[in-house]
């Protein structure tokens, strides 16, 4: 709340100028934030893949991590990492975390794209305070409290795995300081297994890459630098400095092979336009076998992808079609360089494939019971609200009827990546249109451009309670840009 204060007192003074946020918050998301350390050269740091949890315990805590070369960055961290540990679960077991927090604020644990009861989604005010007592007490202490869902040192977060494989990832979720919590280092991947994605005869191993895209900015010393307070800033923070699994710019030796890559937008606000350079013979780089909930139906060719924050894409490239010695970069046509792969040694032998079907169960869903409309807009004081309300917990913008299926429309003077708790969606137009190119698959997240309406179907299943609406523009979503649903009965 304190950070809301101090952005809205900055929001203020902008205000008054007369100039109003409509002339000075850009169409496109976020603004440059610039490193005062030395930028490091891109390509010579190794990509480093992110290690599998061992157990069921994760313990949030600072380290000091080597990011920028000669430099030390004090993060916070999932067990020490950034990111943190790869959780790995299949579908159809129940699966249990316990986060632990001896970091010196509260926090709270949402795993993005989770089919997950109430209790364990990471609602923003059901903390956990920290081990180590009352040094970080909370703001929203009382809030919490009231719903009784305040933890005191960890909380054990339960994940029936009623869902298909998919990349998901877990990061922070607390009211007012999900971006800077975020970008201090509080996010990792989840990887849903099953047998139907099993069978397939996917890349594999080691070459299956896990690859999440942050962008950051850094103080002289190598901290992290982000513009807490700095109401020029409220459009969304974009770094300088790409980091792929944590790294700058990294380079990664591959063979003449097929690999697959999920690809995860991690940053606060950048969205990236992925290509590679140069691209493979006859185009087509980018062969997409799922989206954030898992196969498609059939996979789709791209010559290049446009990926919001939170959006994953799960792609193949086939690094054979490259002559060994070439060095192929992953390029974001509206920043600049993300990694380099070299392609190494002869050809290798592959008994990869992308079969020319992948699932089964992308099924249009029946028709609605009802519609919605909501519109993400910006108020004359520079918050960001959702039918014109602040964020309010407790106070439900929609209470659908569990086993329902409904039509929710979303509409936007801005740029917003609106995702949404519980269950995946599937876009059913774009501007009263058909789809867009990555609307495909299931989704959870949607890339809701400037002047845009899209309409997507959702069934409400398994769990009633109260779950989540947002922006996944970080610092929108600290500003106000989210919304309670509450799942009833029927």
């Amino acid at each position: 709340m304190k950070r809301r204060a101090l952005l809205g007192a900055g929001a203020a003074a902008v205000a008054a100028t007369g100039l109003g946020w409509s002339l000075l918050t850009p169409k496109r998301p976020g603004k440059l934030l610039r490193s005062r350390a030395p930028l490091p050269k891109p390509f010579e740091a190794r990509l480093a893949v992110p290690p599998v949890l061992q157990g069921g315990e994760i313990v949030q805590r600072e380290a000091d991590l080597q990011i920028l070369p000669g430099l030390t960055t004090r993060a916070w961290t999932y067990n020490g990492s950034f990111p943190g540990p790869t959780v790995v679960t299949r579908s159809g077991r129940a699966a249990t975390v316990t986060h632990r927090n001896q970091l010196p604020e509260p926090v709270v644990v949402h795993l993005h794209g989770g089919h997950t009861p109430q209790d364990s989604d990471g609602y923003p005010i059901d903390e956990i305070l920290p081990e180590h007592g009352a040094a970080g007490a909370s703001a929203h202490h009382d809030m919490a409290a009231m719903r009784g869902d305040t933890s005191m040192g960890s909380r054990v977060y339960r994940y029936p795995m009623a869902q298909r494989a998919a990349t998901l990832w877990y990061h922070d979720h607390r009211m007012g300081f999900t971006g800077p919590a975020v970008y201090r280092g509080l996010a990792g991947f989840h990887l849903v297994r099953d047998d139907e994605e099993d069978a397939l005869p996917l890349p594999r191993g080691e070459r299956e890459l896990p690859l999440m895209l942050t962008d950051r900015a850094f103080e002289a010393d190598g901290s992290f630098r982000y513009p807490a307070g700095d109401a020029a800033y409220m459009n969304g923070v974009l770094g300088d400095v790409v980091l792929v699994n944590g790294r700058p710019w990294p380079v990664h030796d591959v063979d003449p092979a097929r690999y697959r890559l999920r690809l995860l937008n991690a940053s606060n606000a950048r969205r990236y336009r992925l290509e590679l350079d140069p691209q493979p013979p006859g185009g087509d780089a980018f062969v997409q076998i799922g989206s954030d909930g898992g196969l498609l139906q059939r996979p789709i060719a791209h010559d290049a992808l446009v990926i919001a924050p939170a959006e994953r894409f799960d792609v193949v490239v086939d690094f054979s079609r490259y002559r060994p010695g070439t060095e192929v970069r992953l390029v974001d046509r509206d920043g600049g360089d993300v990694m380099r792969f070299d392609v190494k040694g002869s050809r290798h032998d592959d008994d990869s494939a992308v079969p020319s079907k992948l699932s089964r169960t992308a099924e249009p869903l029946p028709p609605p019971v009802r519609s919605r409309t909501f519109h993400f807009s910006q108020a004359s004081n520079g918050t960001w609200r959702i039918n014109d309300l602040e964020y309010r917990p407790g106070r439900a913008l929609a209470r659908p009827r569990l086993g329902d299926v409904e039509h929710w429309r979303f509409v936007t003077d801005f740029h917003h990546p609106i995702h949404l708790h519980l269950n995946h969606f599937q876009v059913v137009s774009r501007n009263a249109q058909a789809i867009g190119a990555y609307d495909h698959g299931w989704k959870d997240t949607v890339d809701l451009r400037a002047s845009e309406a899209v309409e997507v179907a959702v069934r409400f299943t398994d769990y009633p309670g109260t779950f989540m609406l947002h922006c996944h523009n970080l610092e929108h979503e600290d500003m106000a840009m989210m919304a309670d649903f509450t799942v009833e009965a029927p």
